[in-house]
């Protein structure tokens, strides 16, 4: 294994890592925090860093374990996804602009409504683009559970928001 260099190796992902951390806590000075204590503790750590599989697996882990902390500590309910997440729109006018402006933030709304583990999952593999290997590292899990509840996660959200946008009924 080559040797892991601090400012080309872990430093690049503080952005990623920020992501994670914001989709848990819901706070974005909050997140900030958890990724500078991350950022610490995986440098008090570099000794372990020969005996690592993936750098980057064990950073998110850092990561999602203090969010998860932190967020049980103050005893926080998620909100929605910020708005940092819109897309560029394709869309003729204003009208078709305003909807699907609407329905992202819809979709955004109702990933913050899953639970915990399928939320981070969806952020992993959708937003961030892991492997289910890595995500299986990060989260703790099997491959075969990661795409279990990613599954799950994505009909859930599929039938929430068809459900809504068809019909203007909402589930709980």
């Amino acid at each position: 294994m080559q040797a892991i260099d601090f400012r080309h190796d872990i430093l690049p992902l503080k952005d990623k890592l920020f992501r994670i951390a914001l989709r848990i806590v819901a706070d974005r000075a909050e997140a900030e925090d958890i990724v500078q204590e991350a950022m610490i503790r995986v440098w008090n750590r570099r000794e372990e860093w020969p005996q690592l599989e993936s750098v980057e697996a064990f950073c998110y882990t850092i990561v999602r374990n203090l969010a998860i902390d932190r967020s049980e500590r103050a005893d926080r309910h998620l909100e929605q996804m910020p708005a940092d997440y819109d897309c560029a729109s394709s869309a003729a006018g204003p009208l078709d602009n305003l909807v699907q402006k609407e329905r992202l933030r819809l979709v955004h709304t109702l990933i913050s409504q899953l639970p915990e583990q399928q939320r981070s999952i969806m952020q992993l593999r959708d937003v961030e683009g892991k492997s289910y290997r890595d995500i299986a590292n990060i989260m703790g899990l099997s491959e075969e559970q990661v795409k279990v509840y990613l599954h799950r996660a994505r009909q859930k959200v599929k039938q929430q928001f068809l459900d809504i946008d068809q019909y203007g009924l909402q589930r709980d």
